[in-house]
């Protein structure tokens, strides 16, 4: 896999480790994506999901895997996640935006309705996006949840934000 060398997560690297959702999946609503790859004992992301969509087989030290159909995109996984690893990914938000939602410990917290420069795994800006939420509650232990909505093609590309003010 490239991210050995490279230390970043490709589509290529996802689909080989069987990690994305088909694309029909994509097409039906919210879905959780975890992009993680390596095999360590950890596992928040079982317990944080009410639906038990989430499983490690066999042994702590597997990969989670995802029932994508028992998943709703509920988000309650992310700011659970220690290697924040998981994304929750709304392809269809509305007619012309993906709605991407990761776990963000940095500080200021974006603000709802600010435009931010959305970045890829390699943390490349790609495009223009508007904070949609910003989910900031004690539960999740300093680590908030920030909504962004970005132009549809790139909803598998986004996962991340660089604020304005703080380049």
């Amino acid at each position: 896999m490239s991210y050995k060398k490279t230390g970043v997560l490709t589509e290529t690297d996802l689909k080989k480790a069987h990690l994305l959702p088909s694309k029909e999946r994509f097409e039906k609503g919210p879905v959780a994506v975890i992009e993680c790859v390596e095999m360590i004992p950890c596992n928040p992301c079982v317990y944080a999901c009410p639906r038990k969509a989430i499983s490690i087989p066999q042994t702590i030290t597997n990969l989670p895997q995802i029932d994508f159909e028992l998943c709703n995109g509920c988000g309650a996984c992310i700011a659970r996640c220690p290697g924040l690893a998981i994304f929750v990914v709304h392809k269809n938000y509305n007619n012309k935006e993906a709605a991407i939602s990761f776990p963000y410990e940095f500080l200021p917290r974006p603000k709802v309705g600010e435009i931010v420069d959305a970045t890829d795994r390699k943390g490349q800006i790609v495009c223009k996006a508007r904070v949609e939420k910003v989910i900031d509650s004690k539960a999740n232990d300093r680590c908030a949840v920030v909504t962004i909505a970005v132009p549809k093609r790139y909803y598998n590309k986004v996962r991340f934000i660089k604020l304005k003010h703080l380049k």
